[in-house]
């Protein structure tokens, strides 16, 4: 519920940053299951012939529906921005089938690990990468290590 609260009511229409997939996947599984329970009392509403019932769903689910527009655009945006992708690949989703799947696949991509052109990782923070590469060297770069790789470093004396 976390990241549905900080999606909807902080990161309402925020288009710049990154998002990581615990936040686009979490918001998203809450979309559907409130829009999954609105089409149930609707469909119950309409089985059992009571039109108030069945009016009022359709209603909550329209204006839940226009509600959470901006901040589905802006977390998928974001999502897209942790792997390094315009927001503009959005439109793949007008190819029937294919951008769907193409789309899928980016939101279930790992982010980048450092930062990029859309901000620092939201899960590495400050440019970190893992496994402490890193650590202690100013504006985050890497350490160099002169070995190739397979072959130990030269005893230190």
């Amino acid at each position: 519920m976390e990241w549905f609260k900080k999606v909807v009511f902080e990161n309402y229409a925020n288009f710049s940053g990154r998002a990581r997939r615990a936040e686009y996947w979490w918001y998203t599984l809450i979309n559907i299951l409130i829009m999954k329970a609105l089409y149930i009392l609707a469909f119950i509403g309409a089985a059992a012939e009571i039109p108030v019932i069945t009016i009022i769903a359709v209603l909550l689910l329209f204006v839940y529906s226009i509600a959470t527009f901006i901040p589905s655009l802006a977390v998928a945006i974001r999502r897209l921005h942790d792997t390094n992708k315009s927001g503009w690949f959005l439109l793949l989703w007008l190819i029937p089938l294919l951008g769907a799947i193409i789309i899928f696949v980016f939101e279930v991509m790992d982010g980048d690990q450092g930062p990029n052109q859309y901000g620092p990782s939201p899960k590495y923070g400050n440019g970190q990468i893992p496994g402490g590469m890193n650590q202690g060297m100013p504006g985050g770069q890497q350490q160099f290590n002169p070995a190739p790789t397979g072959f130990p470093n030269p005893p230190q004396q």
